[in-house]
């Protein structure tokens, strides 16, 4: 998979910028706060349709504009799809081919992207969040069921937490419409549950050969999803259903008190452990950007063995964060396998000789113009 091109109109500080791309290393060399990272992030939003830095879509439009598109062409192995999303103060419009896509489920997945930056290195060590929406956002890619699952538990939830703020406020002293959304949640969590503890089961088969290899095979990487949830990977799901209905029944009375849902996806976490430990709280900061970069990694093989094609890759300003060692494994793991876009102020020396012929563009106060099809 690759993106051949992208047009963008009225896009943070791009008016109207059209690029095409080589389907093996584009390289973007520019001082801070030229653009750079709003050109990779206009690529993440065409995949996934939001994006990674801000919450709110109002953002993406240049500034006094009302309206913003982006538009990219993604070339698979067997046919060309157009795609472009449409941002608006009515919503976001999303077409497939030219036809707009009632559902975004049914848009995402044409484009798929794995992004690399600066504070991907938090995977490890930051809050669960930042794992949990990892997760969803990774295995949404992959897989247009669990995206949907993923999109009704929230819908689900905030219907409940709703509704148990009426408890606590004791505006209300029926439980009966609570038990029918408890079930609605264990009907959609389950399957969410189940699906993570496989996701997360073929990365870490992924990951280990990697980590073992940046580590010199010093280092094993072990993956462990963490719920207040009693299941066995592999259980049925009838089972996890009963699980989750028997331990929301138990925590009823609190979950009142709190006014809020405690206990669910959505308050579970995932743990990386090297050696036997929790790198995020006993492993040195070299190790926790080696189990950062395995994972990352990882997820190029995972994801073509799941859907069948590689994805386009971004490297936003990632390799000035990582040591040479590091360095040259990234970029040896990247050769002649996937389309990569790297943004960085100049290329060192490690990367100069292990790129082999990049595209280059130089940014500058939101124009970019290419340089040649080889750094010289």
């Amino acid at each position: 998979m690759e993106l051949e091109s992208i047009t963008l109109d009225h896009y943070r500080n791009y008016s109207d910028l059209t690029l095409d791309f080589s389907s093996g290393v584009n390289v973007f060399l520019g001082e801070n706060a030229q653009g750079k990272t709003n050109l990779l992030e206009s690529i993440y939003v065409l995949a996934l349709a939001r994006s990674h830095r801000t919450s709110s879509d109002k953002d993406l439009i240049q500034w006094q504009e009302k309206e913003a598109t982006i538009s990219g062409r993604v070339k698979r192995s067997i046919s060309e799809t157009p795609l472009s999303l449409h941002f608006s103060n009515k919503g976001k419009k999303a077409r497939v081919n030219h036809l707009e896509q009632s559902k975004l489920s049914q848009y995402i997945g044409q484009l798929n992207v794995i992004l690399f930056a600066p504070e991907d290195l938090e995977l490890v060590k930051g809050s669960p969040n930042v794992r949990r929406r990892f997760i969803d956002m990774e295995f949404g890619q992959m897989n247009p069921l669990y995206l949907y699952n993923t999109t009704q538990y929230r819908r689900i939830l905030r219907e409940r937490n709703a509704y148990l703020k009426r408890l606590q406020l004791k505006q209300t002293t029926d439980t009966v419409f609570l038990d029918v959304l408890s079930e609605q949640l264990v009907d959609v969590g389950a399957q969410i549950l189940l699906a993570r503890q496989d996701f997360l089961n073929k990365l870490e088969v992924a990951a280990q050969p990697i980590h073992a290899e940046i580590s010199d095979h010093r280092e094993s990487l072990k993956l462990r999803y963490l719920s207040a949830i009693n299941f066995e990977p592999g259980s049925d799901l009838e089972s996890v259903k009963k699980e989750f209905k028997d331990t929301l029944l138990k925590q009823q009375s609190r979950e009142i008190m709190q006014g809020s849902t405690m206990i669910g996806p959505h308050r579970d976490e995932l743990q990386f452990d090297v050696n036997g430990n929790n790198v995020a709280v006993f492993g040195s900061q070299g190790q926790q950007r080696t189990t950062a970069l395995a994972i990352k990694l990882a997820e190029i093989d995972l994801m073509q063995h799941e859907t069948g094609e590689y994805p386009v890759l971004l490297l936003d300003d990632v390799l000035s964060e990582l040591d040479s060692s590091r360095q040259t494994h990234l970029l040896l793991a990247i050769q002649d396998k996937v389309q990569t876009f790297i943004t960085a102020p100049t290329l060192n020396d490690i990367a100069r000789q292990l790129i082999q012929k990049p595209r280059v563009f130089h940014v500058k106060q939101g124009v970019i113009k290419l340089e040649s099809d080889e750094i010289e």
